[in-house]
């Protein structure tokens, strides 16, 4: 499935402070029945954005107005647990394009760069900053600057680079799957074939 293609963003941030969030509280197993990736951000964080009843908590960050953005800021070790692409799938379909923290599990980074999702990896020390900015501004912005590989926080100038696999770069960047980034080059395999008896 291709995307849309990765752009700079300069946006607010929505802040959840919590460590070792699993996919599991990201989005819980009985959403994943559906067959198609669209709706899944309506159960983003169901668990803790709704009570039994389906009544907003009016505590959990994303039901506060005050918060708004495409960049979501999370504690260390986002993406924890179990395997599912689901979980990429909600938060891209809720509307985050960036996930910001200080450590993501493997597998969930990986599912969210095939999905459109930029996972930034930053220092402890940049993370802490931009949770003490948002949480004092709210409408504090983050630049992020994918071809750079360059993130700043607005308010204070402080800025820090990020790791990117070159591959996924060029796929986020073009808005590429697999097959579109192999499509992309199919005239270079032809040269190759001819290379080869």
């Amino acid at each position: 499935m291709a995307t849309d293609k990765f752009v700079t963003i300069n946006s607010t941030a929505v802040p959840l402070p919590i460590e070792n969030v699993d996919t599991d509280q990201i989005i819980p197993a009985r959403f994943l029945k559906a067959t198609t990736r669209a709706g899944f951000g309506d159960n983003l964080f169901r668990d803790w954005r709704f009570d039994k009843e389906d009544n907003p908590k009016a505590d959990f960050v994303l039901n506060q107005d005050v918060y708004s953005g495409t960049v979501l800021v999370a504690g260390k070790n986002f993406g924890s647990g179990s395997s599912r692409e689901h979980a990429a799938w909600a938060i891209h379909d809720y509307g985050f394009k960036v996930v910001v923290s200080s450590f993501f599990a493997d597998i969930f980074k990986n599912n969210a760069l095939n999905n459109g999702l930029l996972p930034v990896q930053v220092s402890e020390e940049f993370l802490g900053k931009v949770f003490k900015a948002v949480e004092y501004d709210p409408s504090t912005k983050l630049v992020v600057d994918l071809e750079n590989q360059e993130i700043v926080l607005s308010a204070t100038g402080d800025k820090e680079s990020f790791e990117i696999n070159p591959y996924k770069k060029e796929c986020l960047l073009n808005g590429y799957d697999d097959i579109d980034y192999l499509l992309s080059i199919k005239d270079k395999i032809k040269e190759f074939e001819k290379t080869r008896a």
